[in-house]
């Protein structure tokens, strides 16, 4: 049966967070590198827990969510490379963001505007594609 989907159920529901995102990779030695030396992120786990598994997690400047892939990890690890298309990393001032990953060695589409809302996407090196993101001040609700 379902729950009523009255105002008292709806306020029951608690925080949920998203903190964490699986990204398919097929080489965690390469990603590493491509995470922390081409897109700045800042690498905060890198451990191997068993003989099989091995979880590297990263977290882009000033987000409070990361990335996550490594071995070993059962399904998060059988993700097909490169499948993740369109994460969102939403900035202040998209020129700004994009000349500092393009000064980075990374290549970066350049910007488009969607009705004030600016794009410019990136991959990595399995082809997982991210897009910064600006979004106005004036256009949010």
């Amino acid at each position: 049966m379902m729950a009523d989907n009255n105002q008292e159920n709806i306020l029951a529901v608690p925080d949920m967070k998203l903190e964490l995102v699986p990204i398919p990779v097929s080489d965690v030695d390469r990603a590493k590198a491509f995470y922390v030396e081409k897109a700045g992120f800042r690498l905060e786990v890198d451990v191997r827990p068993t003989d099989t598994m091995r979880v590297v997690q990263f977290t882009p400047p000033g987000s409070a969510c990361s990335i996550v892939f490594g071995t070993g990890m059962g399904e998060i690890t059988d993700m097909q490379p490169g499948s993740v298309k369109g994460l969102h990393l939403v900035v202040a001032d998209i020129r700004e963001a994009r000349e500092a990953l393009v000064k980075r060695g990374l290549e970066v589409g350049e910007v488009w505007d969607v009705s004030g809302v600016k794009y410019a996407g990136f991959s990595d090196p399995d082809g997982n594609m991210w897009l910064l993101q600006e979004f106005p001040a004036h256009l949010r609700s």
